[in-house]
């Protein structure tokens, strides 16, 4: 049995459905509020609980024998980038589970003291790197699929906001990519034990995100490129009325200001490893996008 926390996000939602193709028991642990009905309908079983209650996460935690967490935090990296993983880590303990998959960020371990997912993330690294599970941390890069809003968008309006250095690198990674790699961690012999860095087989500029789009849709981007500072002024306002999302916005301001991108022998490492050709970003929009 796995158990799949986030299972209704971009990344556990795929995962469920990889490990449901395959003929794997799953347990979806999923909040009331969400849409779960796909996940129900492809055979998982469904949890309803909150992970912010270490009740819901022990009775979650019963008879399972893999535990993937690809859960966020929604802004509430202490609670639930932090201290829910922890609780899932201290369960698999007792409950002697044979593999434990963790789904990090690139660049936890770069000490940005103003992003409380990554110091949430890198923290649960540490613990279960020490917890005496087998495990697997994956350090992904950008997700392909959170750029599909964006990409409708510039579907209808040719626009394309672009916060900050425009040379900045990354290497997007295509979420279903991710999602395999994930899935076959648990039985891979050289993921056991490993944190491994996620990323696209291409080191792309960020001004090359609209060029693609521009290409998918045969259309000219008009890239509207203000600086990072004005995340600082929005920063100052919000921390006025609500000091959490002031928080939040500073995990986001690292990921404009930053570059996170996999250098080329760890993707080499990671097909060699997973067996498998990693797919471009404009390959996985044109199959999302039917273009």
């Amino acid at each position: 049995m796995f158990l799949v926390t986030g299972a209704t996000g971009g990344i556990g939602r795929r995962v469920v459905r990889l490990l449901r193709q395959q003929e794997q028991s799953v347990r979806a642990f999923v909040r009331l509020t969400s849409r779960y009905s796909e996940l129900e309908h492809r055979g998982a079983e469904i949890f309803i609980g909150d992970l912010h209650q270490a009740r819901d996460i022990e009775k979650a935690n019963q008879g399972v024998q893999y535990i993937i967490s690809t859960h966020g935090s929604g802004g509430d990296a202490l609670s639930l980038d932090y201290r829910a993983n922890i609780e899932l880590i201290d369960q698999a303990k007792a409950n002697k589970v044979e593999h434990f998959v963790f789904v990090s960020v690139l660049g936890v371990d770069r000490g940005y003291e103003d992003a409380p997912v990554f110091k949430a993330k890198h923290a649960v690294e540490r613990y279960l790197v020490d917890s005496g599970l087998n495990y697997t941390i994956l350090r992904p890069s950008g997700l392909a699929s959170n750029l599909l809003p964006l990409a409708e968008q510039f579907r209808e309006t040719g626009l394309y906001l672009l916060i900050g250095d425009s040379k900045n690198r990354s290497s997007i990674v295509s979420t279903d990519d991710l999602a395999r790699i994930i899935v076959d961690s648990v039985k891979v012999p050289e993921a056991r034990n490993q944190i491994l860095p996620v990323g696209g087989p291409e080191i792309l500029l960020r001004e090359d995100i609209p060029r693609i789009f521009g290409q998918i849709f045969n259309k000219q981007p008009l890239v509207i490129n203000p600086p990072v500072f004005v995340i600082d002024g929005l920063r100052n306002v919000v921390g006025l009325l609500n000091p959490q999302t002031q928080k939040a916005l500073g995990t986001y301001r690292t990921l404009l200001s930053n570059e996170f991108f996999c250098k080329k022998e760890e993707i080499a490492n990671l097909e060699r490893i997973f067996n498998f050709p990693l797919e471009t970003l404009e390959s996985f929009l044109r199959r999302y996008l039917a273009v």
